[in-house]
């Protein structure tokens, strides 16, 4: 009989790109069923039990009635992540009025935070729909994230990095996406599939060579400084730290399974 193919699903965007390479080229590729989706995608479809493990927004961990972090990598930033930003025509302290991103529901959750706790305004928050771009002006401004960022930093006059944000309000990095089950792995698999994604981040020029050029946007820099893979023990503490500001009284209820990924 046919062994049952693991159902995953990951982030589209530039930063997942490691990953997936490293999902499909090594030994797993035939015991996956992989699916590209935006964040919140990725969000509702472990929420829903139609996939076991999925590179997730961390902000759902609370909604989840078990997490189970099954990887020792992750989305995350040790400052500057370049691709999580608030896009303004006006400096931060003049802005009225926020556009969320609807890819979003860490950013979401971070801003949020944010805009309280470091920077102190009130802005007005609106769940934005497909084109939301196109509509900052004035003290109107948006939180985009991903791809759809490329570009923009020349375009507005005011941009603010919210991983910058968060390390230089807490002085730790942050975790935007982490690889989350509702349940334990097993434990050959789960060896296996740190050890294929650990293939990406050991292949990364070779990823880069065939990756499209992006005019004015250097993706090795981007992968080697902007973006931070391993889920090391100052981004569990930031994770936990975000996930308790984020659930406050109501908690969450965090579990940890990883190996020490090995490198071929």
């Amino acid at each position: 009989m046919q062994q049952k193919k693991i159902r995953l699903s990951a982030v589209s965007y530039l930063n997942t790109k490691p990953f997936i390479y490293g999902l499909f080229r090594g030994e797993l590729a035939d015991e996956i069923e992989l699916s590209l989706d935006i964040p919140s995608e990725c969000a509702r479809k472990l929420k829903a039990g139609e996939v076991d493990l999925a590179l997730t927004p961390v902000a759902i961990i609370p909604e989840l009635p078990e997490a189970w972090l099954v990887s020792d990598y992750c989305i995350g930033s040790t400052g500057t992540v370049k691709t999580v930003c608030l896009f303004s025509e006006k400096p931060m302290k003049e802005i009225k009025r926020i556009l969320l991103d609807f890819h979003s529901r860490t950013s979401v959750a971070l801003i949020r935070i944010l805009c309280e706790q470091y920077w102190h305004i009130q802005p007005e928050f609106v769940h934005a729909t497909e084109g939301f771009e196109s509509q900052i002006s004035g003290d109107t401004a948006a939180l985009i994230i991903g791809d759809r960022t490329i570009g923009l930093h020349q375009r507005y006059t005011h941009v603010y990095d919210l991983g910058e944000a968060w390390t230089a309000w807490t002085g730790l990095p942050f975790v935007f996406a982490a690889w989350v089950s509702t349940r334990p792995l097993d434990t050959d698999m789960l060896a296996r599939f740190n050890a294929a994604l650990a293939v990406g981040l050991d292949h990364l020029p070779e990823l880069i060579k065939i990756l499209p050029t992006i005019p004015g946007f250097d993706l090795d820099e981007y992968y080697r400084e902007n973006i931070s893979y391993e889920l090391d023990e100052p981004k569990w503490l930031a994770l936990n730290r975000f996930l308790q500001t984020l659930a406050g009284e109501n908690g969450y209820h965090l579990n940890r399974q990883s190996v020490a990924a090995p490198t071929f």
